[in-house]
């Protein structure tokens, strides 16, 4: 290795430790602001390591301002073949495949010559907040679709304080 590439290398190394110090300075500067927020933080941490998986493709739709909807496109799925799980103590929604080895060996022998159609095993993970419901779920033409729904309780709705 020449002089010169060893300052890239070594450039690349301190612009990559100045990009850490930045992201972490980037949410200690809103820590000291809020109060009760801490999840969100590590949430947001945890989000930026998460590698970029495209398996299933999906939407997610805002209906309204306390609706929405994930679409999974799921073709060649059936109901039996996808779990969808909401984990309310993690603040997780857990979409996966349910598919047996013995099943999909099966399948590869029914005389498939391509498959372009693919149907293979998956988890994707949505985190919410804290107080969003999971409504209902519906397969219906290869689009799985997830309903959401933001409970707002009483304790939470403003309300006008009294001066004594």
């Amino acid at each position: 290795m020449d002089a010169d590439s060893g300052l890239y290398v070594n450039s690349l190394l301190e612009r990559r430790q100045i990009m850490n110090t930045k992201s972490l300075s980037f949410w200690s500067d809103f820590r000291p602001h809020t109060i009760g927020f801490d999840t969100i933080f590590d949430n947001l941490d945890y989000l930026r390591t998460v590698p970029n998986n495209n398996y299933p493709p999906y939407n997610i739709r805002k209906i309204d301002d306390e609706n929405w909807s994930v679409d999974v496109a799921l073709a060649g799925f059936s109901k039996d073949d996808i779990s969808v799980e909401h984990k309310p103590d993690e603040n997780s929604l857990i979409i996966k495949s349910q598919i047996d080895k013995d099943e999909k060996e099966v399948e590869d022998n029914e005389g498939i010559l391509y498959r372009g159609i693919s149907k293979r095993q998956f988890t994707r993970s949505f985190s919410i907040a804290d107080d969003v419901i999971v409504k209902g779920a519906k397969l219906e033409n290869g689009l799985l679709s997830v309903e959401l729904q933001k409970i707002i309780p009483e304790e939470k709705k403003p309300k006008t304080i009294e001066i004594r």
